[in-house]
């Protein structure tokens, strides 16, 4: 069955991110992929809560995509999940509007994922550092898959960022076909693991 993807993106500076661009640049153009950003459309911070349901009811795949501040996601899209994700819509006892939903995040850090270790730099794993999105997934019922990264943003040459973009337009057309195991999708540390092992 075909998926519908949403693409809540949520960049403060996207103008200065040459590693986002990329990775925007090689969304397939699909009339089943909606790419939202989230700065452009709400520069004032004032979210539109029912476009927004009416945006997520629309779509099977929901992608976080934002650069990795300080371990976590921007502001707005930090706003957006606290106004958004309604008690009694997106959970608790009759929240069911996102159940069955896949969601997932698609990050970039300038810091290596070696450094994303419990003996490394940042001393905790990326996955481990998402934990809250990957609650709140699971709190609205929906089925949260591993991050897709671009990272050392700072030190990749453009080949090996340009690498890395045509992996996410693989994944993103794979999800688009629904031809994917979501078991195995799971048993992955990244989907940057998952699709590279699947397209071989």
């Amino acid at each position: 069955m075909k998926n519908r993807i949403l693409i809540l993106f949520a960049h403060p500076r996207f103008e200065r991110s040459l590693s986002n661009a990329l990775l925007v640049k090689h969304i397939p153009q699909s009339p089943d992929i909606t790419f939202h950003d989230l700065y452009q459309k709400y520069p004032d911070f004032n979210i539109d809560i029912e476009y927004e349901k009416k945006l997520l009811a629309e779509h099977d795949v929901v992608i976080w995509q934002h650069p990795f501040y300080w371990y976590s996601a921007p502001s707005l899209l930090k706003q957006w999940i606290d106004m958004v994700l309604e008690f009694g819509w997106a959970y608790g006892p009759n929240g069911n509007a996102l159940k069955g939903k896949l969601a997932f995040n698609v990050i970039t850090s300038g810091g290596q994922r070696a450094a994303y270790h419990k003996e490394g730099y940042n001393r905790f794993t990326v996955n481990e550092l998402l934990s809250p999105f990957d609650q709140t997934a699971n709190l609205c019922k929906m089925t949260y898959l591993p991050p897709f990264a671009l990272h050392g943003t700072h030190r990749l040459t453009r080949e090996e960022a340009i690498q890395t973009a045509i992996r996410y337009q693989q994944l993103l057309e794979t999800l688009l076909s629904g031809n994917f195991s979501v078991e195995t999708m799971r048993s992955f540390a990244y989907l940057n693991d998952w699709i590279t092992n699947n397209i071989k």
